[in-house]
């Protein structure tokens, strides 16, 4: 099973209380957690995009880097680790986000793969005057369906002539090609965007669910073989999952718990109001993103135990069929990753023989 870690590129990572950790993001963490990551033996790393957080006291993600640029800056001081960054298909044409894929995977040496998103939060797009209206929620896979089709001929061929109802390249010309394989991710889960993995991606990327529920996501394992018996395409799940991990079971989730304590309900309020505004689709991933029973750590599946706990825990992740990886995050992404490399990955069957994995 690969193992990524989902880069701390907005402040206070992804929880949303006043007693969690509470930092701004830089380009000094991020590369000390990236090389943290390497020196473990960890599989990649993958930056997400935001441009517009969700206030309140504790200013939720009102401070966020761009992910293109931080992770060619990662690909640059990194050797081995797979490298991901995240594109707004709304702001950035892909015939730019080819070439800027080119571009990090000249300085990767061929470790760079782009995760597609489509853009659920009209605020992050008013603000610059680019959101095409509410007919986007009806859309988004039409349009993303025609921009994966232009960067893949770019990346195959480095021309395209594609012409479709939101793109049109004349001629259009993006060289050298990488010389990396490069991958694809989406995120959606939605009938729409598992079939739009089944056609494009190579990983589609689910949030985990509950607390201690390790294999409550294979549903959308199955969902999504579905959709690629259709297509004839190999697609793995990358399960997106927070790690709380200490000495002891308790320690642990006195740490979760104090957590829980410490919502910053405002926060809260403003995501499940911009996720309410999708009145269009009812199975996205957003609907378990904004749901207020567990919004503070955006309702992603999460780990609380021990490091032998979390271990076994994984390992049964590893086990559902489809599994490709997990997309870790960690309430304090520093101390997260040096202590999964030295305290939890050797104890991980599904990561035996990984080179650092004894720190």
């Amino acid at each position: 099973m690969q193992v990524g870690v989902f880069m701390p590129i907005n402040n206070n990572g992804w929880l949303i209380s006043r007693n969690a950790p509470q930092y701004k993001p830089s380009f000094a963490l991020n590369k000390r957690i990236a090389l943290a990551a390497e020196r473990h033996g960890l599989d990649f790393l993958l930056s997400m995009i935001k441009l517009r957080g969700f206030g309140g006291e504790t200013e939720f993600w009102e401070y966020g880097l761009e992910s293109f640029t931080l992770m060619a800056g990662l690909a640059a001081v990194t050797e081995r680790i797979g490298i991901y960054a995240t594109c707004p298909t709304l702001l950035v044409p892909p015939a730019f986000a080819a070439r800027m894929g080119n571009t990090i995977d000249s300085i990767s040496g061929g470790r760079f793969g782009l995760n597609l998103i489509t853009g659920w939060q009209p605020p992050e797009y008013t603000q610059m005057g680019m959101w095409p209206g509410d007919e986007h929620f009806r859309d988004r896979y039409r349009m993303l369906d025609e921009y994966a089709r232009v960067l893949r001929e770019l990346w195959d061929t480095g021309v395209s002539d594609f012409e479709g109802r939101y793109y049109r390249m004349d001629d259009c010309r993006v060289r050298p090609q990488p010389q990396g394989d490069m991958k694809i991710i989406c995120a959606g889960s939605s009938d729409e965007g598992l079939a739009f993995s089944a056609r494009w991606a190579d990983y589609a990327f689910c949030l985990g669910k509950g607390v201690n529920t390790p294999t409550a996501f294979a549903s959308n394992n199955e969902r999504l073989a579905a959709a690629t018996a259709r297509t004839g395409r190999t697609v793995a799940v990358f399960v997106l999952v927070m790690v709380i991990a200490d000495e002891t079971d308790e320690a642990a989730m006195a740490r979760w718990k104090h957590y829980n304590d410490g919502v910053d309900l405002d926060a809260v309020a403003w995501l499940g109001a911009q996720g309410a505004k999708d009145t269009v689709n009812k199975d996205t991933n957003v609907r378990q993103l904004a749901a207020p029973e567990g919004a503070v750590n955006i309702n992603m599946g999460t780990l609380v135990g021990s490091y032998a706990a979390v271990a076994r825990m994984l390992d049964e992740m590893a086990a559902v069929p489809g599994t490709g990886g997990v997309l870790l995050t960690f309430d304090d992404f520093e101390e997260g990753v040096e202590a999964f490399g030295t305290r939890i990955q050797p104890l991980m069957a599904s990561r035996a023989g990984v080179a650092g994995s004894s720190g």
